[in-house]
């Protein structure tokens, strides 16, 4: 006997998909990072909170949301295998609610039964029964392996290519991947060893403003001290801005390797007075906020230039008294030349350094990126060191390791110059080991637990005076 119901008969009730909330609010999170650019970071607070969703439930939402994006080339890789089709050809809605049923199935403690059925449900709700079907076989055959034997099989050799396979294994894009391995000297074990760190979560890290803030009121708030930075504490876990201090602009959200090269530009020796100090890109303002309390305690002052007035907006709310922000280029700042004694260029960059908070950038950016911003990088080294005068000290920091945003941009800018020397940097950051050989400094999340911020300190010679 069939067990399809006669014709005319009944048919059984519709039951409307129920998917759970978690799940639900990590689909919505992917969507809009595909469809809006949005940044996962500032879309899942709003989403949480939204939804009312708190605890093992928001924990949930979040390492789903943001694991799926972190290892979404791996999990492409694992879905072309087990489709008849180009992954392009794959409706994205129906391709996303895949990818989070992966992450569920390769790398969370999800029962694989549960994984398929509540993805499955998902799938119903917000692209029909019909495509969840489609969902249902695609995540059982996904299920047959565990994720070093789908790696084995859908990565290429290791031998033959190493940076390919490293790719698809550690999901970054090849280009991604090689500019690690040339920034770390060809090494694939560092190569690996960083792109492990950018598949973890960061910790939230917090920077104690100087003269508005400790680390102490920060530990009694429930951080915990930093490794490098003596302004820093962690944050062991909910919304930093529960604290007052972050509330109400004494501490802030800074990872620590922020923290790190404004001190060491803080620190370095310089030649005369160090009493007018400059940011000339300064948004959003970590930086600036940081070194203006640290120009406030030696009676300094500090001025932060942006161009955007909402980001120099942002900027004046991080200051405290003692200095102020202003809107303008600054690769061509109101300030009159060689008039400060300090001078930070923290330059636009890809952001190749951040990509353990932000994981849906390294899907985003694209080499072409490297060309278009390098133009304005050199322009605003050289303006940082035409506004320092004789004496003065210029840092040049990037959040990205890749050599054509680091060392390179400070080498052009340097050649056929004989007016400034290069500062070995690393002194300036005491207490941290594995700064490399000098005299530039690149911190790694592998081996610092940081950004991969570079520092470059150079320092404009005084006419007749011999380099130190």
């Amino acid at each position: 006997m069939s067990d399809q119901p006669r014709s005319g008969g009944p048919k059984p009730a519709y039951r409307r998909p129920q998917p759970d909330a978690p799940r639900r609010a990590a689909f919505d999170l992917m969507r809009a990072v595909a469809e809006r650019d949005a940044y996962a970071n500032l879309v899942l607070p709003e989403l949480l909170r939204d939804r009312h969703l708190e605890g093992r439930d928001a924990a949930f939402a979040t390492e789903l949301a943001y694991g799926t994006l972190r290892g979404q080339g791996t999990y492409d890789a694992v879905i072309a295998a087990c489709i008849d089709r180009p992954l392009d050809k794959v409706d994205p809605p129906v391709l996303d609610v895949l990818r989070l049923g992966v992450h569920q199935l390769l790398s969370m403690r999800v029962p694989p039964h549960a994984a398929v059925a509540a993805t499955v449900e998902l799938a119903r709700a917000v692209v029909g029964d019909g495509r969840a079907s489609f969902v249902n076989a695609v995540l059982r055959k996904v299920g047959g392996r565990d994720l070093p034997e789908w790696v084995a099989e859908v990565a290429p050799d290791a031998e033959r290519d190493p940076i390919g396979h490293l790719a698809v294994a550690y999901s970054h894009p090849k280009w991604v991947v090689q500019s690690m391995a040339d920034a770390l000297g060809g090494s694939l074990e560092q190569t690996r060893a960083v792109l492990v760190a950018d598949n973890e979560a960061a910790l939230v890290t917090l920077v104690a403003r100087p003269g508005r803030c400790t680390v102490e009121e920060l530990v009694e708030a429930g951080a915990e001290p930093a490794r490098w930075s003596p302004y820093a504490a962690t944050w062991p876990g909910g919304a930093p801005r529960s604290l007052a201090q972050v509330r109400d602009g004494r501490a802030g959200v800074q990872d620590e390797g922020s923290q790190l090269v404004a001190l060491a530009l803080a620190a370095a020796p310089i030649d005369g007075p160090d009493a007018r100090w400059l940011d000339l890109a300064a948004g959003p303002g970590g930086k600036a906020a940081l070194l203006a309390g640290l120009a406030a305690e030696r009676g300094g002052f500090l001025l932060a230039g942006e161009r955007q007035p909402h980001r120099a907006a942002l900027v004046a709310r991080s200051l405290s008294e003692g200095a102020a922000a202003v809107v303008a280029d600054g690769t061509a700042g109101p300030w009159r030349p060689r008039s400060f004694d300090r001078v930070l260029a923290d330059v636009p960059c890809t952001g190749l350094g951040a990509l353990r908070r932000r994981p849906e950038a390294r899907w985003r950016r694209q080499p072409s990126d490297i060309a278009s911003l390098a133009p304005l990088q050199r322009s605003l080294l050289t303006a940082a060191i035409e506004a320092v005068r004789p004496g003065g000290l210029v840092a040049y920091v990037t959040c990205s390791p890749h050599l054509a945003e680091t060392r390179i941009v400070v080498g052009d800018v340097l050649k056929g110059r004989d007016d400034l020397e290069v500062l070995d940097a690393r002194p300036y950051l005491p207490g941290v080991p594995d700064l490399g050989p000098g005299p530039y400094v690149q911190l790694w999340p592998h081996l610092h637990g940081t950004d991969a911020m570079f520092l470059a300190l150079l320092r404009r010679r005084v006419p007749g005076r011999p380099a130190s």
